[in-house]
């Protein structure tokens, strides 16, 4: 759905600290993705965990799937750019991702699920973002929500950038998710060529960008596709600006860190060893997820 907006100007803008190549792994039953943000950098970017990125055209890159695994104290934010993925989970929850389309998913004390493909040929793209839950709510009840892609408002600036607006707010626009605690921003944007975007971000929150198309700059920094750029947390800044000398597209992800210890072992995520210990007992005895 096309919004009506309120431009919004950005001050001060952000530098790039770094730029981050993503890692190749083989997850889930053997499906090839880009981890982009990976353990080393949970607490530079907290209160995010983890950014894969999968792309491919090739059956064999993804037909396997990702079938029945657990999850404990974070929430999973999953993006289809192409394709069809099937989800269930273990508190009787199925839906289907489509092109465009969002799964958000907070596993809370435990869930026990599946992420299919449903489709045997053509390209599959998108990207799972793990985004952690505060220690209050890491034992809360799980909770699902499919949103299709024309529930995701989506507007266009005078200078020519198209936003999507999946989580938080841009130019006076909400997003489909709002989270109190964490208040992330997820936003999807295209620029054509000579076009450029400014979006105010709060002192404290941590961002970053990653480029899936093309080529972009932020404060002169040049960012080229498949990288991630850790966005600076300077105290005067009030934003970022980014602007592309080619057809790009990018994700715009910020958040307010919880500033919590992180203990993590595969899908779980906690405070202290103990709680960790204490998931996968609950996993193996068959409590998780019931």
């Amino acid at each position: 759905m096309t919004e009506q907006i309120v431009e919004q100007r950005v001050a001060q803008a952000r530098t790039v600290e770094r730029l981050v190549n993503g890692q190749f792994v083989m997850d889930g039953a053997g499906v090839r993705i880009n981890r982009v943000l990976t353990q080393t950098l949970q607490r530079r970017l907290d209160p995010f965990l983890m950014l894969d990125a999968f792309g491919s055209v090739k059956p064999g890159d993804y037909i396997a799937g990702f079938p029945s695994h657990p999850h404990r104290g974070f929430e999973t934010v999953s993006y289809m750019i192409h394709g069809r993925m099937r989800h269930k989970d273990s508190a009787g929850h199925e839906g289907l991702i489509t092109d465009g389309g969002v799964q958000w998913m907070s596993a809370g004390r435990g869930v026990i699920h599946s992420e299919m493909p449903e489709q045997q040929d053509g390209l599959m793209e998108g990207f799972q973002l793990w985004l952690n839950l505060a220690g209050k709510d890491k034992m809360g009840a799980p909770t699902y929500r499919d949103i299709p892609s024309e529930e995701i408002a989506r507007f266009t600036t005078t200078a020519g950038a198209t936003v999507r607006v999946i989580a938080g707010s841009s130019h006076g626009v909400a997003g489909a998710v709002r989270r109190a605690v964490t208040e992330p921003i997820y936003l999807d944007i295209e620029l054509p060529a000579g076009a450029s975007f400014e979006q105010p971000l709060p002192a404290g929150h941590n961002a970053f960008i990653y480029v899936f198309r093309g080529q972009v700059e932020v404060d002169g920094k040049s960012v080229p596709a498949s990288r991630m750029a850790i966005l600076a947390n300077s105290p005067d800044a009030d934003g970022v600006r980014v602007s592309a000398g080619q057809p790009s597209r990018l994700l715009l992800i910020a958040g307010r860190p919880l500033d919590e210890p992180i203990a993590q072992h595969g899908p779980f995520v906690m405070n202290t060893q103990a709680e960790l210990v204490q998931a996968m007992d609950d996993f193996r005895a068959g409590r998780l997820g019931a």
